[in-house]
């Protein structure tokens, strides 16, 4: 079964990606599914009897297009087809601060160490990386910074109102 790092862990991944699906002949019943968001928009009420189902992004898709039934959607995975392509950033942070989405939204593609830190700042929670990845290497990569100044979707309060309500360290040395 193949693995994948979500919420700071190696965990095998239930879900198989149909990055294929034309229609909904294509999805397997009783399997959790992640199908192409034209399917999607297209066969909603279909697959949704088939079992569980998320939807995949590619760069150019239309997160927006999710907003009327995110709610229902237990995973989103977000496609990376190469490492310098950075418009799932974005895609993450409209779907978590602007549409609300509160389950698993999945980095997938060509998906590296040196980027995790930022995906979880931007909103996701699970990365599937290329086969070839060490996962236990690039599970290091969440914690290779301990904080950040800007807002982000993982912590909204950035850090000069952050260190406003803090006590000082040197009134807590006058106690």
């Amino acid at each position: 079964m193949p693995r994948l790092i979500k919420d700071g862990a190696i965990v095998d991944d239930r879900w198989t990606l149909l990055r294929e699906a034309a229609s909904v002949a294509d999805v397997p019943d009783g399997v959790a599914a992640i199908v192409p968001l034209a399917l999607w928009r297209a066969e909603r009420d279909g697959l949704r009897a088939r079992g569980e189902i998320g939807v995949w992004l590619k760069p150019d898709d239309d997160p927006g297009l999710l907003a009327a039934g995110i709610g229902a959607l237990p995973l989103i995975a977000v496609d990376f087809p190469e490492f310098t392509d950075g418009r799932g950033y974005s895609t993450a942070r409209l779907l978590r601060d602007k549409y609300g989405f509160a389950g698993e939204l999945r980095a997938i593609g060509d998906v590296l160490r040196d980027q995790l830190y930022y995906l979880r700042q931007c909103g996701f929670n699970a990365f599937a990386l290329r086969s070839d990845r060490n996962l236990e290497e690039a599970l290091k990569g969440l914690t290779d910074f301990s904080d950040n100044y800007q807002a982000t979707s993982a912590r909204p309060v950035p850090l000069f109102r952050r260190r406003a309500t803090e006590p000082s360290p040197s009134a807590a040395n006058q106690r």
